[in-house]
C-alpha cells in the first residue's frame, strides 16, 4: 500500500510552540478566511522545506494573485500549508514566531540579523540572546554581524 502524507502538518515556532496547518495542492482547497500560510517544497516524499511564510485577512483572495508566487514556483513549491486564525493581533504574533524559528529563504525580513532584530517578547528574546552568546562561543571565528 502507498501512502500520501498530504492532510495536515504541525510546524514549531521560535517559541517551542506546535501550530497546526492544513495542506492543500489545489485553488480550490483554499478557505475564504483569514489566517497564516506557509509555501512548503516537499522533497523525497516527506523532507518539508518553508520557503516563504505570510499573513492574511482573505486567504482566498491573498492567495490567488501572491505578488511573489512566480519566485516560490520557481524555486519549486509544490503545495501550501494553511491555518485559520481571525484575529490580527494573533495572526502577526504567530507568522513572527514562525518565520523566526523556520528562517524561510522568502521571508528577509523578520530573520534575525543583528541585536535590533531580536525577539520584541522578553522570554524569547532572553533565549535568543543566550542563543547568540553560546554560539559565539562555540565559533569564535565567525564573522559577527552587529
Amino acid at each position: 500500500m502507498f501512502f500520501i502524507p498530504f492532510g495536515d502538518h504541525y510546524w514549531r515556532g521560535e517559541s517551542g510552540r506546535r501550530y497546526h496547518f492544513n495542506i492543500t495542492l489545489t485553488q480550490k482547497g483554499i478557505p475564504d478566511k483569514s489566517g497564516i500560510y506557509i509555501y512548503v517544497r516537499r522533497r523525497f516524499f516527506f523532507f518539508l522545506i518553508p520557503l516563504y511564510v505570510g499573513k492574511a485577512s482573505n486567504l482566498r483572495n491573498r492567495l490567488a494573485s501572491h505578488e511573489r508566487w512566480p519566485e516560490a514556483w520557481v524555486r519549486g513549491v509544490t503545495e501550501r500549508h494553511i491555518m485559520h486564525i481571525s484575529s490580527e493581533s494573533k495572526r502577526k504574533r504567530i507568522e513572527e514566531d514562525l518565520i523566526r524559528a523556520l528562517k524561510p529563504k522568502m521571508n528577509d525580513m523578520l530573520v534575525p540579523r543583528s541585536r535590533n532584530d531580536a525577539p520584541r517578547d522578553r522570554k524569547l528574546r532572553r533565549r535568543w540572546e543566550w542563543r547568540r552568546k553560546f554560539w559565539g562561543w562555540i565559533n569564535p571565528f565567525k564573522r559577527k554581524t552587529s
